[in-house]
């Protein structure tokens, strides 16, 4: 099935190197270099999933998503050259499905739009009852995390998380007990060879715990061991 993505930022070498990219994978790519233009081609005429950059003139990736939200779930990857982590956390919390740093990896970039089109066909398909969970299901006591399907349920609620946060949970959650320290979770998260601050991890951390607490206030299953790292608790 051929995805369409929409790819929208102002600076057209990233425009160039990523639809050549995309296209080479066999998606439909629509270009954007402003969010005024995307806004309405995006309305009128919905992808599969966008990509969009925070920092553009006229109207900012933030404005954009803002505004899309109001009507669509449209999967969302935000591009960020700011390394201040509050416009990431913003967007996050404005409902984007994930962010990448600029300068970055193409193959990460297109690992994160892989997770994120299985997710939205899972959700079509109306997949994510325990029911249907693949053979590569994860349970730990009342963790059940479905790699397959980008799903994760806690007591039987839904949680949704971003990928990065879904694959940190993951690397913790599959050996209970043993401690990951940050430099194996950014390898698990991001890949080798791909620089990201520890604090990040930490920053990750934080809101994937904030998410299971929302779900159920007692959570507390991620363990932080001070300078080593971070463990799912053994049951």
């Amino acid at each position: 099935m051929s995805h369409t993505i929409a790819l929208v930022d102002d600076d057209r070498n990233i425009i160039a190197s990523v639809s050549l990219l995309l296209e080479s994978e066999g998606y439909t790519v629509r270009c954007y270099h402003d969010g005024s233009e995307a806004l309405r081609g995006l309305t009128q005429d919905p992808p599969d999933m966008a990509i969009l950059d925070i920092k553009m003139p006229r109207m900012d990736g933030m404005e954009l998503l803002q505004h899309l939200r109001k009507t669509s779930d449209l999967p969302v990857i935000f591009l960020t050259s700011k390394d201040d982590e509050v416009d990431e956390v913003l967007g996050l919390r404005m409902g984007a499905d994930d962010y990448i740093r600029k300068p970055f990896s193409q193959r990460l970039l297109l690992e994160r739009i892989r997770t994120l089109l299985r997710r939205l066909e899972a959700r079509q398909a109306d997949t994510t009852t325990p029911a249907a969970l693949s053979e590569t299901a994860l349970i730990r006591g009342d963790l059940v995390l479905d790699p397959a399907r980008h799903h994760v349920q806690w007591k039987g609620q839904t949680v949704d998380l971003t990928v990065t946060e879904f694959l940190i949970l993951q690397g913790l959650a599959q050996r209970p007990g043993h401690v990951k320290s940050r430099d194996q979770l950014i390898d698990i998260a991001y890949g080798e060879h791909i620089y990201v601050d520890d604090r990040t991890i930490d920053s990750h951390i934080k809101r994937l715990r904030k998410k299971l607490r929302d779900t159920d206030s007692d959570f507390n299953a991620i363990e932080t061991l001070y300078g080593l790292g971070y463990r799912y608790k053994d049951a």
